[in-house]
Order: C-alpha cells, then sequence, then structure tokens
C-alpha cells in the first residue's frame, strides 16, 4: 500500500521535513482528509529526485483513524528498510502478522479511499473500516517478478482505537503493499538477475549460456545486498523450469551480512555460508560469473567479484575480463557485421562499428548478382550461416556464409495463399537451432531446425491467442517472442521454451506472457537486450510509435528512439552499444547514440544483425 506521488491526485502543500544536505526527505505522515464517505485519492507528496531518501514519520499523538490511514500509506512509500515506520501504525499482533514484501500492486495512481459506510470523526466509535481502490497496472510477487495486471483494486482495512492508549491504530490490512505508478517507479529498480540455459551450451565453444532473469528490487534499500539474495534463492517460477544456478542448494549469505558494496578498486568480496564450502573451481566461477554479470546492472563498474566461504576462507576470484569465458553473455556480443538484401537482392553486409555506407556481398550464393530473390534473412550468431525466405514467402533455404557453399533445395515450404500468410521472418539462437513460423490461416506453425539443418520440427505452442505473425528467438534459446494475431489484433509475447524429451516429444513454448499489454498493432520487433525488445507499434488511439520493453512487460527508463516515419523492420543487437537499424519509407537508416537517423542504403530492405 502506498502514495502515488504523481497522476490524477490533487496537490496540496506536503508537510514534509527535508534535510537536503543528508539527502533525506520525511514525510509527516499527518495529512488531513475530509470526514465523508465519498471517494478521495490519497494526497501525493512531490516526486522527489533519485538521489534523495525519504523517510515517513510515526503516528502522532492522537491522530485521527484518517490521519492514521494516510501516514501509513505514506510510510509504505518511504525508504525505510524493513518498514519499522509503517509497523507502528498497525496494532502489535498486525505488525507480527503483516508481511510486507509478499507482494507489491502498483495502481494507476495513488490508492483512493473510502470509508465503509461509517462517519469519520471525533464522534466516531471505536472500530472503523477504510477501502483502498484503484486501477490495476501491475504486481510484484514474493519472487520480487513483475507481471501486467488490470481491473479494479478493491481492499479493506480495519482500524481500531485502544481503550487504554485511547490511540487509533490498524489491526487488519491485506498482505504486501500497494501504491501508484509514480511511487513504484520512484521506490523499485529493474535488475536483470542471471542463471545459465539447462542443458544449452554454444555450439562453437560449448560455454553455458546466460539467461537474465528480470526482477525488481527497491532501489534505495541497500540494493546490492537484495539482488544478491535474490540471485541466490534461484530464478522466478516462470523462468525456473528452463535455467539452472551453479549455487549450490541453500547457499545464502553469511548471516548478518549486510550493506555489500565494492571496495576503492572496484571489487566485491561476497561472504557466503557453509552450503558453497566445498564447490570445485570450476563451479565457483560460474558462480561468481552469475554475480559479476548480475551486479553490472547496478554497478556497471564492477571490476571483480570474489567468493568466501565460512571463517573467510577464499573460494575463488573472477576478475572481469575472464567472465565472458566463463559463460555466454548475449550483450557482450558485439557482431561483426549488419546485412541487409540490397537493390540488386543480394545479401550485403558492413561492418557493424562502419560510419559509412559501402557495404559489399556477402561470400556464397546469396551474395552473387542473378541469385535467388529473397524476402528476408537471418545469419547466425556465429556468422557462418545464413537462412533466407523466398520472394514469394513460400520457401526456407540455408545456406554456408563461404565462397564454395551452395544453396540447395528448401528445407521448410508454406502452402499460404498469399505471401503475407507463408514464412516468417526465420531466427538463430546461440545453440545454433534455426526458428521460423508458417502463418498460413489453415496451418500455422511453428517450427525449429537442430542446428539449421535436418528435418524440421514442429514447436508445439498450446493454446495459442492467435495466429502466428513473427518469431524471434532469445539468444539463450530458452525464451522467444511472437506477434500474435486474433480479430484483427495483435500482441507482442514472450514464451519460455520447453525442450523435448528423449522420448520423443516436441518442445513447446509455454506460458505467454505479454511484453506491450498497452499496443494493438505490433509492425516490427527485435530483441535488444537480455532481457529488452524494441519494438515498432501502435496504441489503442494512437499513433505509431518505436520503444524498448521488457520481457516481463514493465515499462523501462530512459528515452525512446528517435521518432521514425512508415518503419517497415527493425534490427538491434542485443549489445546496446551497436546501433540501432531500420527498413524504413527512406530505405535502410541507422541510429547512432546520441545522434539522428541516418541513411544507409536507399533501395535496401530487410536489415538483420546475427540472430
Amino acid at each position: 500500500m502506498g502514495v502515488d506521488r504523481e497522476g490524477g491526485v490533487r496537490h496540496r502543500p506536503a508537510r514534509a521535513v527535508a534535510c537536503t544536505a543528508l539527502g533525506v526527505v520525511l514525510l509527516a505522515g499527518c495529512a488531513s482528509m475530509p470526514d465523508s464517505g465519498d471517494l478521495r485519492d490519497v494526497e501525493s507528496t512531490p516526486r522527489q529526485d533519485t538521489g534523495v531518501r525519504v523517510f515517513a514519520m510515526p503516528p502522532a499523538e492522537d491522530a485521527q483513524a484518517s490521519e492514521i490511514m494516510q501516514g501509513f500509506l505514506e510510510a509504505l512509500t518511504s525508504d525505510d528498510p524493513d518498514y519499522d515506520t509503517a509497523r507502528k501504525y498497525l496494532t502489535a499482533d498486525a505488525a507480527r502478522a503483516w508481511r510486507p514484501e509478499r507482494s507489491a500492486t502498483v495502481l494507476a495512481n495513488g490508492p483512493s479511499i473510502a470509508t465503509d459506510n461509517q462517519p469519520v470523526g471525533r464522534g466516531a466509535s471505536d472500530s472503523l473500516t477504510f477501502v483502498l481502490t484503484g486501477s490495476k497496472v501491475a504486481t510484484v510477487d514474493d519472487q520480487q517478478a513483475y507481471k501486467p495486471d488490470d481491473g479494479d483494486y478493491r481492499r479493506k482495512v480495519h482500524l481500531t482505537k485502544d481503550a487504554k492508549s485511547g490511540q487509533w491504530r490498524i489491526d487488519s490490512l491485506p498482505q504486501g503493499v500497494v501504491m501508484g505508478k509514480t511511487d513504484f517507479q520512484r521506490n523499485y529498480t529493474a535488475v536483470n538477475k542471471y542463471y545459465f540455459a539447462s542443458g544449452t551450451t554454444v555450439a562453437a565453444t560449448g560455454q553455458p549460456v546466460a539467461v537474465a532473469d528480470p526482477v525488481f528490487v527497491r532501489g534505495k534499500v541497500d540494493p546490492m545486498t537484495q539482488v544478491v539474495q535474490s540471485l541466490l534463492r534461484g530464478p522466478t517460477r516462470w523462468l525456473g523450469p528452463v535455467v539452472r544456478s551453479s549455487f549450490p542448494t541453500g547457499t545464502a549469505l553469511r548471516k548478518g551480512v549486510s550493506g555489500l558494496t565494492p571496495d576503492d578498486q572496484n571489487r566485491l568480496t561476497v561472504p557466503l555460508n557453509d552450503k558453497a564450502a566445498r564447490v570445485g573451481q570450476t563451479k565457483c566461477m560460474e558462480m561468481a560469473t552469475q554475480l559479476l554479470f548480475t551486479l553490472r546492472n547496478l554497478t556497471p563498474t564492477l571490476e571483480s567479484v570474489e567468493l568466501r566461504g565460512p571463517g573467510g576462507h577464499r573460494l575463488c576470484d573472477l576478475p572481469g575480463e575472464r567472465a565472458d569465458s566463463a559463460a555466454w553473455h548475449a550483450s557482450a556480443q558485439r557482431p561483426d557485421y549488419l546485412y541487409f538484401l540490397d537493390g540488386k537482392h543480394r545479401l550485403v553486409r558492413l561492418p557493424s562499428e562502419a560510419t559509412g555506407t559501402g557495404a559489399t556481398p556477402v561470400p556464397g550464393p546469396l551474395g552473387e548478382p542473378g541469385g535467388r530473390v529473397l524476402r528476408s534473412v537471418a545469419v547466425s550468431r556465429d556468422e557462418h550461416d545464413v537462412a533466407g525466405i523466398g520472394a514469394d514467402g513460400k520457401s526456407l533455404y540455408v545456406t554456408s556464409l563461404s565462397s564454395d557453399a551452395s544453396l540447395g533445395e528448401a528445407v521448410v515450404t508454406s502452402q499460404g495463399a498469399t505471401k503475407d500468410d507463408r514464412l516468417t521472418t526465420p531466427s538463430w539462437d546461440a545453440h545454433g537451432d534455426l526458428w521460423v513460423a508458417d502463418k498460413d490461416p489453415a496451418h500455422t506453425k511453428l517450427y525449429m531446425l537442430e542446428q539449421g539443418g535436418g528435418k524440421p520440427v514442429q514447436v508445439g505452442v498450446p493454446n495459442p491467442p492467435g495466429q502466428i505473425r513473427d518469431v524471434r528467438v532469445a539468444a539463450d534459446g530458452v525464451r522467444v517472442a511472437l506477434v500474435v494475431e486474433k480479430d484483427g489484433k495483435q500482441s507482442l509475447l514472450v514464451g519460455r521454451i520447453e525442450p523435448g524429451d528423449k522420448s520423443g516429444d516436441s518442445p513447446e513454448v509455454v506460458e505467454l506472457r505479454s511484453a506491450a499489454p498497452d499496443l494493438e498493432q505490433i509492425t516490427a520487433m527485435s530483441w535488444a537486450g537480455d532481457s529488452r525488445l524494441v519494438v515498432v507499434g501502435l496504441e489503442q488511439g494512437g499513433v505509431h510509435q518505436m520503444r524498448y520493453v521488457q520481457v516481463d512487460g514493465s515499462t523501462l527508463d530512459g528515452p525512446a528512439p528517435a521518432a521514425l516515419s512508415g518503419v517497415r523492420a527493425i534490427a538491434a543487437s542485443e549489445d546496446d552499444r551497436v546501433p540501432l537499424v531500420a527498413y524504413s519509407e527512406d530505405g535502410i537508416v541507422r541510429l547512432p547514440s546520441g545522434a539522428q537517423w541516418q541513411k544507409v542504403d536507399k533501395d535496401g530492405t530487410a536489415p538483420i544483425y546475427p540472430g
């Protein structure tokens, strides 16, 4: 429960004490509220600068029930580590039973308050019930995982007046907390935890593949310790079935450890309990890699991680430069080239770091003039192989990017009536598997080709919420983004890939969830980070826009890409240092960091980075 800082609320002067020299704001927690039963928005306090910490004041002596309610809600939006001040608004029994970490409910605005058909004032009885209402935006569960939500929020909070002290206190309330969207954005920070794909390694090197697991932590309440504890507890329920952790079961921080922070050489020491005391060096280096990848979300300058066991015994030490050899990390893989089809229907490429526009044909049959005309292409993550869809959308071809390669026969074909109802743009994962969907309305199917060849395996999508229109598999091979259409509306969904077993069962894409719940038309999309996509789409009643979205459907901080009209395709790399590229009404254009869109090739189409 909490108070929204912005939105459709009435603003009155906030009664707060600001200690600006210490970066602290104290919330008074004693704002007045009308003594009627009508709905009222919770009074909002000004949104604070991100460097300012906010602490609530305890309940005032002889505060009215409405003031206790208001003060409690304000206390929930403070930076009090254990909600100790908020608990002072509760009876002793309620304080012991309340579990604020159970969940966080995010509302469009701050919760509105109404009395439950009971008068409020000095003549009121010693028992009152308030009702909190609002429009839900999302929930964060006990594993700190975010999930978009909608519908009405309605919960009751009961207050009682102590017979001896005469003080109002809350004696019954929902578990968890609730707050408005802007308070949530101020209080919580998104962080990617990292685990390893189960049973999957990079085809070329045999390295384990790092998989991002986004969670939200309270940003000003010892976030580094929170994130380490969350990582050690294991992956979220949604991702858990397809990833593993190198930390032995039961591993935790040594008892009493808090306030984790790097030293002046950007080196972090993490003391662990005895569950990790006997790990071997290979396993320990994977553990340290998980920590380093995770904590660089909070501290990008982190140079190394050292793990210590009971008694301060050193387990292992991982310098940052060795982490990339310990595991394959998509956002650390800078592509060599940008690829696209030129005006002569050849596949051409341009160095990804180039500032010029001189693209050259790729080696092999797809770079030869007069070769097969293609509609779209995908280049493998190691940039050795390429898959292409014929101009009519019917056929998928796979070949090598070498001068002596040949094209061969189609490996997948579609019987769709039109080219827009045939094969999607293909997509590769780091294991070397190739993914493509047949959009034929009569026979919609999702296929996977192991190592880009062999017999196509049909991937199950139980109870699909519509027809698959586009596919992009994540580099880690355990998540896939799908554009699905139903009744003329399109949704961007992310599903978990459950691998087939030895008995011959095919892989399945399960537990589809929305990554852009407010978009109803999706023009183009691409992975643009370990847990981020860039999408071009249309909001209901709005205009086309390009923006970044998280795979869990949460809103990202930071600006959207510069506006661009007529976008038909988008290409991004998980490495955010590489320019965003689009196919628009101006041909192929790119967006270098800090610059505006620049033309690359006016006749080009179908831009892609490896993947």
